[in-house]
Parts: C-alpha cells; structure tokens; sequence
C-alpha cells in the first residue's frame, strides 16, 4: 500500500518566474506546444531579485517539495543587476536549507530567455524528476526538521545577513568605505561563517520559545558544542532576545523573549 501511495504521489512545486525573460519563455513554450510536467505553478514576478530567502523558507515550511526560480541571463537583467542579488540570495538560500537539513536540490535558480521555449521545457521536467528522486517534503510531518526550518527562515531576515548579500556587488567591484575591495572568495566565507551563527542562534530562540532550555540541553538538541552554545546565548542575551529564567538547582535556564507579550 505504501508503495502505491508513493507512486501516485507527484511532486508539488512552486516557480517563480521573472516577466521579462522567464515568463516569456514559458509563455513560448506553451505556443511551440513543447511538453513538460505539469508540476510547476508558475507565478509572475517582476524581477526575480523580488524573490526574498524567506519567501523561499516560509514555502518550504509550508510543506512545497520544491521551488523553481528564473530569471534573464546575467548581463540581461531589465534591471541591470536584479539577477546578480538574486544570484547571491540563492547561494544563501542552500546554506541555510544545508544548515536546517533540507535538501539545497528541492531549490533550482535558472536563467531562461524570453526565445528559449524548448529550454524552459527541459528545465521544468529535468527539475521534476529531481525532486521526485528526492520524495516527499518531511518539513511539514518532522517536528523537530520543522523548527530547524522556521530558524533558517528566521536567520534570512537577520539585518547581519541582509546587509552582507546586499552589499556584495558593492564591496566586489567598488570596495568598502576604504574604497578597499574585497576578495569575492574572501567574502563568500564571511559569509558562510555568518550564515552558520546567525542560523545557530535563530535556532537556540526557537527551541527557547516553548520553555526554559539549559545550555547542555540546547547542545544536545542542536549538536553543537556547549561552549559555542554559551557565546550565542551571551550575544543573544546582549541583544535583549532571550532571558535567564530562574534555575534550578544550579543549572540556569533561558527562555525567548517575545516582542508583545507572552508566548
């Protein structure tokens, strides 16, 4: 029986594609009468740089097994350099998606010409059968991957992320306010190493919600060291974002501070 259900199962996944290329590219596809999976639900945005990381997250917790971005090729942008942020926002998206468990294939970003209907075609199947091969989104079923997700979404609107992905393109090819640039490979570490605290942290605030955690129990859940654990929990404490309850024993206990009221 269970073998019947996965095979009846189809993948569902949301496309977002840009208006100046993609969607022109599908709507050719569609008139050249090309055929591919019906999968997709295709949404029109503007630019594909309208596309935030935690658009992206807040589907994937939603229970999406996939999503498909596309955008015009990089140089083509009806914007200039919309596709370039959008370029470096999915390079975030997949290490959040990595740090919180989920699969960075359920995530695909493709640059699509408004005169390339066959190759929309190819992506859209290419991509369904990848995310078949995967199986079903766990989010929705896995509590414990779920709250893992709700911190990856929580990390893409940190202020610390969001300004190292915008400003990137900046600091590149126009350098800091040393007019010094920086090292595309330099900063693709910083990165990563922000991307990592700022999840660990967002995930210590969503397990702290519920109640009262000890840092040993925080380690525990997250497998991360104890001594790491103490460092977010004294930044986070420096921010005013979480709290020490009273302790028992001798073992103190710390609980997310929620903005408006209790939880």
């Amino acid at each position: 029986m269970a073998e019947a259900s996965q095979a009846q199962w189809e993948p569902k996944i949301i496309g977002f594609l840009c208006n100046w290329c993609s969607y022109a590219g599908a709507d050719l596809c569609g008139v050249s009468r090309y055929q591919y999976p019906t999968n997709v639900r295709a949404v029109r945005v503007m630019c594909s740089t309208r596309i935030s990381p935690h658009l992206v997250l807040d589907i994937l917790k939603a229970g999406a097994d996939g999503v498909l971005l596309g955008g015009c090729h990089i140089g083509d942008c009806h914007y200039i350099s919309g596709n370039y942020y959008t370029e470096k926002r999915v390079r975030l998206m997949k290490r959040l998606l990595e740090e919180s468990g989920v699969e960075p294939e359920r995530l695909r970003l493709e640059w699509v010409s408004a005169s390339e209907g066959e190759k929309f075609s190819k992506i859209v199947t290419d991509f369904t059968e990848q995310v078949r091969k995967l199986g079903p989104s766990k989010v929705k079923k896995d509590e414990k991957l779920r709250s893992r997700v709700a911190a990856a979404d929580d990390a893409s609107e940190t202020f610390r992320l969001k300004a190292l992905v915008g400003r990137e393109l900046n600091l590149v090819n126009k350098g800091n306010v040393y007019n010094n640039k920086l090292d595309p490979a330099e900063l693709d570490r910083i990165i990563d190493s922000a991307t990592e605290e700022e999840f660990e942290r967002s995930l210590i605030l969503e397990l702290s919600m519920s109640k009262p955690r000890s840092v040993k129990e925080l380690g525990e859940i997250m497998e991360v060291p104890t001594d790491k654990v103490l460092r977010h929990i004294v930044a986070l404490r420096q921010k005013n974002m979480i709290a020490m309850e009273h302790p028992e024993g001798f073992t103190p206990t710390y609980k997310t501070i929620v903005i408006g009221g209790e939880q």
